[in-house]
């Protein structure tokens, strides 16, 4: 009797907490929105700010939780949109957050409510997408933690985002992108550790101190302080502008465990090679010499390195945080060396107990070549040789409400002439054109995305393009050197345990192989992560079942056609 009665009450035990660990959460932010002057590198100028912050505040939760946040626009003269990157937004396209595609743009004075569910576990990214606005300052974490144990053990658990710093404003960068003749951004001029930077006011004696001055304490270095003989989980972000970034610690390995949100079979490195838009998770153990403290760096790859690199302070408690490492900071890996990024590229792979396999087949190849082009002497970005200019009425509203005229109904090609393109050369392009066409996509089929790197308009370079897809994860199939051959590079797939991601780069001269599934009801963009390339076109739309779309809700409409669905 008393091992039935001892039988019921460990029944109703297991119940009942199985029903409290399903349930889920509501989280509730308040933001506001405006410009404010700050100098994260010493240099003074108007900075976007989430609540008097940049980066703004991290967005914690729970698997299964909901998330609602109240965004306030306060930047007076500027149109707003937040997309919450990595967020899949199963069931509610409309709040993916990007303007021209999903919504129309929150405007000054106007306040907006985005509600999404966090579906699963892990390092997740938010921030603007309304023209060049995210590299103002308007970006930060979402970490959604996890129901079941993670694949891996720590003490402690930190954030680091990094970042690339202009010090000219989003309209003079855009200004020179739209100019004839064309007027490239630059390079930055800082790197920031988590917001802050130190930029050398003395390269430029005619800025007063009031504009420039290392004194003050905004741009004091970035300091994580952690206890020796701990072991510390860091999730490492980029929402760079530009710049494909080395990441170190000095004297410390780190075992990346996780990326995009998926746990990675684990491998160290000592170099974390991130590009704009991923996010990883590392173990670090803090087991050296506790007497001193240690660089953090960050260091630009894949171009020519003339920004000086991000330095942050690694402090060993309780040893100053303002105690500079007694060694110069660490030499970063050469700019120019592919080698070393393609092999961490190839070295993620999906965890051994969390393996997903994709489909062996697919039912769609799309090949998109990347190119640059001089069209009506505009310089462009071109994806099959299109050059993709957004709508002013978003595409998921034109399409769920039959709303004609709002773009172009024609798709985009495939692919390219894969015989006669020479993508070591620059090629003339005579045919590359702008559009705002999209590509259809059949619901609930396997698509394959190839994604061809080659030659810009200046002679042998190619650059590094860290492409997003909205609405989805994608297996990360293969990467490759030179023209993707159909017959030969498809039978080197990676079946059995690749890495799902949302971002993800393609090399200089190189290719990269993506697989994913068509099961998210809605139009999502897939761009390039750098914010002047997606400016000047690199980027296209995909739609699936957009019949299977709810009914839209009237806040994201009231721009050009979709006025007469919008009720204030």
């Amino acid at each position: 009797m008393v091992h039935i009665q001892l039988s019921l009450i460990l029944c109703l035990f297991l119940s009942f907490g199985n029903f409290h660990r399903a349930e889920a959460r509501i989280r509730h932010y308040k933001w506001n929105v405006k410009y404010e002057f700050r100098s994260p590198d010493c240099f003074k100028k108007l900075v976007m700010t989430i609540n008097g912050k940049t980066p703004g505040p991290t967005i914690q939760a729970q698997e299964g939780d909901t998330v609602i946040v109240q965004v306030n626009n306060s930047l007076v003269t500027e149109n707003l949109a937040i997309h919450w990157h990595g967020i899949r937004q199963i069931g509610t396209p409309w709040f993916d957050g990007t303007e021209g595609v999903t919504q129309c743009p929150i405007l000054p004075g106007e306040t907006f409510t985005y509600q999404f569910v966090v579906d699963r576990p892990g390092t997740y990214l938010y921030h603007a997408h309304y023209g060049m606005q995210r590299e103002s300052g308007l970006y930060g974490l979402i970490r959604v933690a996890p129901l079941e144990p993670e694949p891996f053990a720590y003490d402690l658990d930190r954030s680091i985002i990094l970042n690339d710093w202009y010090h000219k404003s989003t309209y003079e960068q855009v200004a020179g992108l739209s100019a004839i003749p064309f007027q490239w951004v630059g390079e930055p001029q800082s790197l920031l550790i988590h917001g802050k930077g130190r930029f050398n006011c003395s390269e430029s004696p005619s800025l007063s101190t009031a504009v420039c001055d290392t004194s003050n304490p905004e741009c004091s270095p970035f300091v994580q302080t952690v206890i020796p003989g701990k072991t510390y989980r860091l999730r490492i972000a980029s929402l760079t502008a530009l710049s494909a970034l080395s990441f170190q610690i000095e004297g410390h390995n780190m075992t990346v465990v996780e990326a995009d949100g998926h746990y990675v079979e684990p491998f160290v490195v000592k170099n974390l090679f991130i590009y704009s838009g991923e996010t990883y998770s590392v173990i670090v153990k803090t087991d050296e010499e506790p007497s001193r403290n240690y660089w953090i760096t960050s260091n630009v790859v894949s171009r020519n390195r003339t920004t000086p690199a991000g330095l942050g302070i690694f402090n060993y408690y309780p040893n100053h945080p303002k105690r500079s490492p007694p060694t110069v900071p660490p030499s970063p890996p050469a700019w120019d060396d592919v080698e070393p990024r393609l092999a961490q590229s190839l070295a993620i792979k999906a965890h051994q107990k969390y393996i997903h396999k994709p489909p062996t087949t697919s039912d769609r190849v799309i090949v998109l070549l990347n190119t640059q082009n001089n069209i009506s002497g505009y310089r462009h970005w071109s994806v099959n040789n299109v050059s993709l200019t957004q709508p002013h009425t978003p595409y998921l509203i034109a399409l769920k409400e039959n709303i004609t005229g709002a773009f172009d109904r024609i798709s985009p090609p495939d692919g390219y002439d894969f015989t006669e393109y020479d993508i070591f050369n620059v090629s003339g392009n005579a045919n590359a054109t702008s559009g705002n066409g999209i590509y259809r996509l059949k619901f609930n089929t396997t698509v394959d995305i190839i994604l061809q790197n080659a030659n810009t308009m200046n002679v042998n370079n190619s650059e590094t393009h860290p492409w997003h897809l909205h609405g989805h994860d994608f297996w990360v199939l293969g990467y490759g050197k030179g023209k993707w051959d159909v017959k030969n590079d498809t039978k080197k797939y990676n079946l059995e345990n690749p890495i799902m991601k949302n971002t993800v780069p393609v090399h200089p001269f190189g290719w990269t192989a993506l697989r994913f599934r068509t099961d998210n009801p809605g139009v999502w963009a897939f761009h390039c992560h750098i914010e002047s390339h997606f400016y000047m076109g690199m980027g296209v739309v995909f739609e699936e079942g957009i019949q299977r779309v709810g009914n839209l809700p009237s806040s994201i409409m009231g721009c050009s056609h979709t006025k007469p669905f919008h009720t204030p």
